[in-house]
């Protein structure tokens, strides 16, 4: 069972404010507006997890109740306001495994604590990654749909990308549409932009168009100089579209092919 602590990814010294942060940070990525374009699945998912970090939030941003909920877990009080006294905690009483008078426990002279146990850490994280992994299938599947829905292509591979697709050859003339790339990122920055920029450029010398998604993105001033700078570097033709898989806004270049817009327009009112 995770402790409230945990469900905010907090240690239990944090302060109010740390814990007020924490909530609103946590409960943005569950609310409605933010999983209504995933499967019903991911949105039941995604309830449960709000309703959870609410009375996470309800317990421990009081003072009383967070008291008590500190002592049923055996952490001792919860952080006392800044200005108010508490007398000091009584020492230990005396136990056959303590050190005899005259001794030096080992150390750094305090008797080792029992390591705390991580099982409560590991099914936390374990389904935290869980939930990261759902919504990355959800995301890749909509956006792949939603190719498929706005223009001619066929399945290809590259790697670094979790999708990559080729316009289909027509019996008459060329399919003028750019090569696609998909890959789906934990934050959209800088870094990311300059990685999938340089893996883009190693497919072929045709215009290519990548879509960076992730359901974190850096200042749009931060993503647009990143690509600003690839585009100085780039021998070849690249249109890079950092995407909210939230609520898929993006930045889409006003030279972006038409295709482009037309995915991003499909993404946004469903498929």
């Amino acid at each position: 069972m995770k402790s409230y602590y945990e469900l905010l990814e907090l240690p239990p010294t944090a302060s109010s404010d740390d814990i007020k942060k924490a909530f609103r940070q946590q409960i943005a990525r569950y609310h409605p507006d933010k999983v209504q374009h995933l499967g019903k699945e991911f949105q039941e998912m995604a309830a449960g997890r709000a309703a959870e970090l609410t009375e996470a939030y309800r317990i421990l941003s009081n003072e009383t109740s967070r008291g008590d909920y500190d002592r049923s877990l055996g952490a001792g009080p919860a952080p006392q306001p800044a200005g108010s006294a508490t007398a000091p905690p009584p020492p230990p009483a005396a136990t056959p495994e303590q050190p005899k008078t005259g001794q030096s426990p080992p150390g750094n002279g305090r008797v080792p604590d029992d390591p705390p146990s991580s099982s409560s850490k590991s099914a936390f994280h374990e389904e935290r990654a869980g939930r990261d992994d759902y919504l990355r299938k959800a995301t890749l599947s909509r956006f792949q749909h939603a190719v498929a829905a706005v223009g001619d292509y066929d399945a290809s591979s590259l790697r670094g990308f979790d999708v990559a697709m080729l316009p289909k050859s027509k019996m008459f003339g060329r399919n003028k549409n750019p090569r696609l790339l998909g890959r789906y990122v934990s934050i959209v920055d800088g870094p990311a932009v300059a990685d999938a920029w340089g893996q883009a450029g190693k497919w072929s010398p045709d215009d290519i168009c990548v879509f960076l998604m992730g359901t974190s993105l850096a200042p749009a001033s931060e993503l647009a100089g990143a690509i600003a700078e690839q585009r100085k570097k780039a021998r070849m033709k690249v249109t890079l579209i950092p995407v909210d898989a939230r609520d898929w806004a993006a930045h889409i270049p006003t030279d972006a092919p038409e295709i482009a817009k037309s995915l991003i327009a499909r993404l946004k009112r469903g498929t």
